[in-house]
């Protein structure tokens, strides 16, 4: 059986996660630890941070948006690129894992005790290609029975992100989501440039539709 890309990460970051659940040690190794990255040149937690969660519900969160909006993405990109649609989208999900943790870095190069981990910069990088491809699809949040067009989901996520990520206060790396938003957005730009107009087209389509 031929599994997607979507579902070996999927199953990939299961294993890894819950195995580290239960060795503290492997844990530790595999952490985003910005000090260890520039003191240490453990530049390899840049990726293996993102396929570790802290605790089964982390990860059953991340694991299952990714599953939903990643299978539409992979598709869409085998539309797209052909032979190469399974490379741009592993090259999406593994770099938005890196550049939704440069904030994070610049912040805390310098401080032993800060630590984060998840897939969720990765799993918004995603979304918001799905977003740029299928605008006005209805998404159904916190189980609102009417479903909200995700291009307002995109506008209202990045919004409450910037703004959680600059009160802080949390345990949640907000920095990581909205960054990991961006660089999704910023892969399509350099990729499918194109995509932009028909994006615009779709939103204005669908809000004009209100006033016919």
């Amino acid at each position: 059986m031929d599994l997607s890309l979507t579902t070996i990460l999927v199953l990939v970051t299961a294993g890894v996660s819950l195995m580290a659940e239960q060795r503290y040690d492997l844990k530790r190794k595999l952490l985003f630890n910005a000090y260890d990255i520039k003191h240490s040149n453990e530049w390899y937690r840049w990726i293996t941070h993102g396929f570790v969660h802290g605790g089964f519900l982390h990860l059953a969160v991340n694991m299952y948006v990714f599953y939903i909006f990643g299978g539409i993405v992979e598709n869409t990109f085998d539309q797209l690129f052909a032979e190469m649609g399974r490379f741009y989208f592993l090259t999406l999900y593994l770099f938005g894992i890196v550049a939704s943790s440069i904030s994070a870095f610049m912040k805390h190069k310098d401080n032993p005790g800060y630590n984060s981990l998840g897939a969720s910069g990765a799993v918004a990088s995603i979304m918001f290609v799905f977003i740029l491809f299928y605008p006005t699809s209805p998404l159904y949040l916190f189980f609102i029975p009417i479903g909200i067009p995700a291009f307002l989901v995109g506008i209202l996520y990045l919004w409450y992100e910037s703004y959680m990520s600059k009160r802080g206060g949390t345990m949640i790396a907000h920095d990581a989501h909205f960054w990991g938003a961006v660089f999704g957005i910023a892969f399509i730009a350099v990729m499918v440039p194109e995509q932009f107009s028909s994006f615009f087209s779709q939103v204005i389509g669908y809000l004009t539709s209100f006033t016919t």
